[in-house]
């Protein structure tokens, strides 16, 4: 079965809704410019928090990349001292990847610096009425990204 077209308004609110989530995504990015990594160390560094140690090839399915691609951003961490390979006790031919605690440091400033702007801003432009409306709208938006 075919999935029906959505209707003027939805569309119209979808454009809205995505043209603001990339303005919020440029200007949180801008508030932490000075912990920032690309866009693609960013991920793997979370993802090496939220998950843990993972091998090159399983950090590369996760993110959609060829291998190649996630060797290259990993070679950049790894000489940041972000991450580290170690071989894999099992498959030598493998090497695992984790992050170190300087990674873990600087993964959490950025996050540090996005909250707390995005904390005064909402504190400073939006009275109390206006901030339950935004929790209001953050349980809608819940319901149409979960699946």
């Amino acid at each position: 079965m075919p999935a029906r077209e959505p209707s003027k308004r939805a569309a119209l609110l979808a454009d809205e809704l995505r043209r603001s989530i990339r303005r919020l995504t440029h200007r949180l990015r801008a508030e932490s410019s000075s912990f920032e990594r690309s866009t693609s160390e960013q991920a793997v560094l979370r993802r090496l928090v939220d998950e843990g140690p993972s091998t090159t090839a399983a950090l590369a399915r996760a993110e959609l990349v060829k291998p190649q691609s996630m060797g290259a951003t990993l070679a950049v961490l790894e000489g940041d001292g972000l991450v580290v390979r170690t071989p894999d006790a099992v498959d030598a031919r493998c090497r695992n990847v984790s992050i170190t605690e300087k990674g873990k440091q600087t993964l959490l400033k950025g996050r540090a610096a996005r909250q707390s702007w995005l904390a005064r801003s909402i504190d400073e432009k939006l009275d109390a009425t206006e901030q339950r409306t935004v929790l209001e709208a953050l349980a809608l938006l819940q319901r149409i990204v979960d699946p």
